[in-house]
């Protein structure tokens, strides 16, 4: 099994508006990466939030009490915690510094993936724009392939990731936090593995393997390669869904 990831070279700065979907294709096309059945693109979430406009300046939030306390206590802006309050269905863990919520979307994460790297409004001063998740990064999935498969008769995946850190290890990686056309989860239950053992408990974090592939391909800084064209995905493809990698909360043992 051979896996290829070639980042898409020349594309713009995104605004607000603009169709992601065509901006992506002319670009693939003016490097002649051609897009066959089977492939996936994995998409930076915040390409997306940009083109879906989630853009909010903190001048034009009015922090509630409860951002004010939580503050206090985290020593971030109470403008910047209300934003993420209102992302949020439950704040966790909160810290100097640190301020750990269940995302409405349901996976946990700091700042309920609020950003200010890379980020720049249309006015004022660029510290005050914070960028948010998109608002159904499924849907936003599902709407990027849809395009790209009618422009090309090809049926292909589209991974939107974010970075993320993790509770049992120190850094930030790729994840996925919206799928379309692939699975997100594999299950290899009943699979034998080389000695004939028949695999018990063993499920695949398919999405968020290739997620952390291609976030290594775009770099987290000044790279400027937010997408990244992928053959050779081992599993066949499928609808999928990022609520396959959600975890239940019966079955949290961290709460």
């Amino acid at each position: 099994m051979t896996l290829t990831l070639t980042p898409v070279p020349g594309l713009p700065m995104f605004q607000p508006g603009q169709k992601l979907s065509q901006i992506l294709l002319r670009a693939m096309e003016s490097a002649a990466i051609n897009i066959e059945d089977d492939d996936v693109l994995v998409v930076a979430q915040k390409i997306v939030s940009k083109v879906e406009g989630r853009l909010v300046n903190l001048n034009d939030v009015i922090p509630s009490a409860r951002a004010l306390e939580l503050a206090q206590v985290t020593g971030k802006d109470p403008r910047f915690v209300e934003l993420v309050l209102s992302e949020s269905s439950e704040v966790l863990r909160t810290r100097f510094n640190t301020l750990i919520v269940e995302h409405r979307l349901g996976f946990v994460c700091a700042n309920a993936g609020i950003d200010h790297s890379n980020v720049c409004g249309p006015y004022g001063n660029p510290d005050d724009w914070t960028l948010l998740l998109p608002i159904d990064p499924d849907a936003s999935a599902a709407q990027i392939r849809q395009d790209i498969q009618a422009a090309t008769g090809k049926n292909i995946g589209v991974l939107i990731i974010d970075s993320h850190g993790r509770a049992w290890r120190m850094g930030v990686v790729g994840a996925a936090i919206g799928v379309s056309g692939l699975p997100a989860l594999v299950d290899k239950r009943g699979d034998p593995d080389l000695f004939g053992y028949q695999l018990r408990v063993t499920t695949i974090a398919a999405a968020d393997e290739l997620a952390a592939a291609a976030s290594l391909v775009m770099g987290q800084a000044d790279e400027g390669q937010p997408v990244v064209h992928v053959r050779g995905f081992p599993y066949p493809l499928r609808e999928g869904s990022l609520r396959e990698l959600i975890r239940p909360r019966d079955l949290d043992l961290f709460r």
